[in-house]
């Protein structure tokens, strides 16, 4: 174990000047292969932001890049050349993931919602052992056992309180000056379900009944009739920047300094999330709507649902091979 660790440990600083010059280092594209895949989970996490249930940040666990991702926002400033090439194809593939959201997902959703919520969920089952891959080797005790229950409860009790706590459609027109000042607060807490694996942005946005205005907002027509929205915009990007740049920097220190318990958590969580995706205010609509059994579309549900999960797990496979590895190393510096 190295002596950063062991000062971990023992309470002391997280890292030293050499340590993180070795992190920043670490954040070095080696290959076109590695920014392509960086972008592909950009645009994972822009999807998230649209497709109820789905976890960006389970998404980068599954690419391998949770923890250089979380240090990379949190030392932005601190290393600054390094960490903005890092993140620049994650940023570009998240604005073309959330584009793709709005005007290509959105329109699916319309159109064949449970099925399209199916495939995600397969694709984040699939993922799962690589969430788990971060517990090998690590001892279960009757702590991490409870984290893990508690995850697995807290995206599950969020998403009903959007379905039965719904505070109804919020509207977009005639804003008072206090909500520009709940705008920014709610970015930040999009950035947190944006970190936080098994969180989803749209169960909170749901919940305090601002995901159907903010959706329907994202159109020409609506913008040249509502200019002000683009103040709206402004704000909860302004959150969302901030919740992204200090959060990270926590979470990343907390996994530092407490990894199994905190990847227990993200364990129940992870799971936790993909119940959701079936348990939502969206999707029971869609529920509500059936006539008798539709076994046509449950049978293509539980199709896609066995696709995603055989893609995302052999991709899981390929990623541990491009590694070398049968199993994941332990924390760093063990």
């Amino acid at each position: 174990m190295s002596n950063d660790y062991k000062k971990e440990e023992a309470g002391g600083e997280p890292e030293g000047a050499a340590a993180a010059e070795g992190r920043a280092e670490e954040l070095r594209y080696q290959s076109k292969k590695q920014v392509v895949k960086s972008g592909v989970l950009g645009a994972f996490i822009g999807l998230a932001v649209i497709v109820p249930g789905v976890s960006g940040s389970a998404a980068a666990i599954l690419f391998g890049l949770y923890e250089k991702l979380l240090y990379a926002l949190g030392n932005l400033f601190r290393a600054f050349g390094r960490c903005f090439r890092f993140l620049l194809p994650i940023g570009v593939g998240g604005l073309l993931g959330l584009a793709a959201g709005f005007f290509g997902v959105r329109t699916l959703l319309n159109l064949m919602p449970f099925a399209l919520i199916s495939l995600f969920a397969g694709l984040m089952l699939g993922a799962f052992p690589a969430v788990g891959d971060q517990l090998k080797g690590e001892r279960l005790t009757p702590g991490r056992a409870a984290l893990f229950v508690l995850g697995l409860i807290l995206p599950v009790a969020l998403s009903a309180l959007s379905m039965f706590a719904d505070a109804g459609p919020a509207s977009l027109e005639d804003l008072q000056v206090w909500h520009y000042l709940l705008f920014p607060v709610l970015g930040y807490a999009v950035a947190v379900t944006q970190l936080v694996p098994g969180l989803s942005a749209t169960a909170l946005l749901m919940m305090v009944g601002w995901f159907s205005p903010l959706l329907d907002s994202v159109s020409l027509t609506y913008w040249q009739s509502h200019p002000q929205i683009f103040a709206v915009y402004v704000c909860l990007i302004a959150g969302f920047a901030a919740g992204l740049l200090t959060f990270s920097k926590g979470l990343s220190r907390l996994i530092e300094r407490r990894r199994a318990p905190v990847f227990y958590t993200v364990a129940g969580l992870s799971l936790g999330s993909v119940a959701t995706m079936f348990f939502n205010p969206e999707i029971m609509a869609v529920y509500q709507s059936w006539t008798g059994i539709p076994w046509a579309e449950l049978g293509c549900g539980l199709v896609l649902v066995i696709a995603g999960g055989v893609i995302s797990w052999l991709f899981v496979r390929f990623e541990r091979g491009a590694k070398g590895e049968t199993c994941p190393p332990g924390p760093k510096g063990q």
